[in-house]
């Protein structure tokens, strides 16, 4: 079995290929012919690291792919936040055909999801882009979406870090990368607004928000988990989600709406059925849209699939 490391993922998924993984990842999604298995969180205990694994395939004839990995605070360590490995299995014989740094994967196709996102809800015309993080996910956030966007305004709670990524980041752009005083400043200079943290409390609040404005949470992928607050939820003229189901059950500030009655069952869009057309997510222009994604397997395996493709090339 073949193992693939980070560099040659990384010279192989570039952000225009990884765009394009992630469109069809949500338009076989849309269409119904993406297999989605239980996705499975090992919740985060004293010491130990919230663990997750999902399985999935594209469509019929691809491979079979899952991705099993950990998300842990490894500030102090200074190593990375999440750590993975991805397998695919050949579809018609089950054999292994290749074992994938899963980091890579993660960082690359998790923002070029969000660019299909931000390309299928913002509002038309010219847009400044707020992110609210700016570590690993939060500097690959600014690459995905710098060419869509006349300015970046950055925030992170950790002091020097927004500063940081701007000096490294800001003469390869093209587009200026300012760093706010605070989120709410960030937020609301911005008609596109990212959360990139793995926050268990709300990073941003619907308060800051002004109409028009899309906005994109990353990091509230389990129940524990909530960049966003209640405000924002209950603000939002249409809440997009990746998967409905899974979603209402594993999104934090989901979760909690639909506990306190703030949003009812079922009243999410997908983005895979925005994407096909067959749901119209914002309805105007006006409209604050708010999209979460706790990020699926399917999403691996179509840039597994990209991967594999190229590499057979």
């Amino acid at each position: 079995m073949r193992y693939v490391d980070a560099a040659m993922i990384e010279r192989l998924l570039d952000l225009e290929t990884a765009y394009r993984s992630q469109l069809e990842a949500f338009r076989c999604l849309g269409t119904g012919v993406a297999e989605l298995a239980e996705r499975l969180i090992l919740s985060a205990s004293p010491g130990d690291a919230l663990a997750f694994c999902y399985a999935s395939r594209l469509r019929p004839g691809a491979p079979a792919v899952c991705k099993f990995g950990a998300v842990a605070d490894n500030r102090a360590r200074g190593l990375p936040s999440v750590h993975a490995v991805v397998i695919a299995l050949d579809a018609a014989t089950g054999q292994p055909l290749a074992c994938f740094d899963g980091e890579p994967i993660t960082t690359l196709r998790t923002p070029a999801a969000t660019a299909v996102a931000v390309d299928h809800l913002a509002r038309p015309g010219a847009h400044e882009l707020a992110v609210i993080g700016c570590g690993l996910q939060g500097r690959s956030h600014v690459r995905a979406l710098a060419g869509r966007v006349s300015r970046v305004h950055l925030w992170d709670h950790h002091p020097g870090r927004a500063s940081a990524l701007a000096d490294q980041l800001g003469g390869d752009l093209g587009v200026p990368l300012l760093v706010a005083a605070s989120p709410a400043d960030a937020v609301g200079a911005a008609d596109i607004v990212v959360a990139c943290t793995t926050s268990v409390t709300p990073v941003l609040s619907g308060d800051w928000v002004a109409p028009g404005t899309t906005v994109v949470s990353i990091g509230s992928f389990a129940p524990d988990r909530s960049e966003v607050d209640a405000t924002l939820v209950r603000k939002a003229h249409a809440i997009v989600v990746d998967h409905a189901d899974i979603a209402q059950r594993q999104a934090g500030p989901l979760v909690a709406a639909l506990a306190a009655g703030d949003i009812a069952p079922g009243s999410v869009v997908e983005l895979g059925d925005v994407v096909t057309g067959r749901r119209l997510a914002r309805p105007d222009d006006a409209a604050i849209v708010y999209y979460n994604s706790v990020g699926l397997g399917v999403q691996d395996a179509a840039a597994v699939t990209t991967l594999l493709d190229l590499l057979a090339v």
